[in-house]
């Protein structure tokens, strides 16, 4: 039987694995949007509920502050904090890899708007914004990679009994 104590410290080390995963994942050298943050930022709140929004949204704004502040802060932590919010709809294997492709759309969507909106490299016409889509497809294509093969990796966690165990632990809402 777990004790009230034992349960803290399983949490606590859930928060800190959970948080260094996205800040990790963030400062290695990694092709860009090619981590494990949009995986993250989908699967604490979905399986754990959306409390943990801000778990993954501190762990951004920590590494941020590392990596170097920049002027799409508000669009890209936005993008979080939407992915968050929007994954507390997905609660089976399937739905849940189609979470992972919507949030990486979102996060495209977002901060590519951010990009067009605040930069001077796109004109500021519907041909300019199309462009600046365009040209971040490579970057959706690493996000698609990235996130999918994490949530692959996340989902073969869940069947693990254990886990359901840990995950109805810290979130007793969670069914698989």
């Amino acid at each position: 039987m777990l004790t009230y104590s034992m349960a803290n410290n399983k949490i606590r080390n859930f928060i800190l694995i959970s948080f260094m995963s996205i800040l990790i994942s963030r400062l290695i050298p990694h092709p860009p949007n090619f981590s494990t943050a949009i995986a993250v930022a989908f699967y604490l709140p979905a399986l754990f509920g959306i409390k943990y929004i801000f778990l993954t949204l501190t762990a951004f704004i920590f590494s941020d502050l590392i990596i170097g502040m920049h002027n799409l802060l508000l669009f890209t932590w936005g993008s979080i904090v939407f992915i968050g919010l929007f994954s507390k709809y997905f609660k089976s294997f399937y739905s849940r890899l189609i979470g992972i492709i919507g949030s990486c759309l979102i996060f495209f969507i977002i901060s590519n708007f951010g990009v067009w909106f605040l930069s001077n490299t796109y004109s500021s016409d519907l041909s300019g914004l199309i462009t600046c889509y365009v040209m971040g497809l490579p970057f959706l294509q690493n996000s698609f990679f990235s996130s999918i093969v994490i949530a692959i990796f996340i989902e073969l966690l869940i069947t693990i009994k254990f886990s359901k165990v840990y995950i109805s632990k810290i979130n007793t809402k969670f069914l698989y």
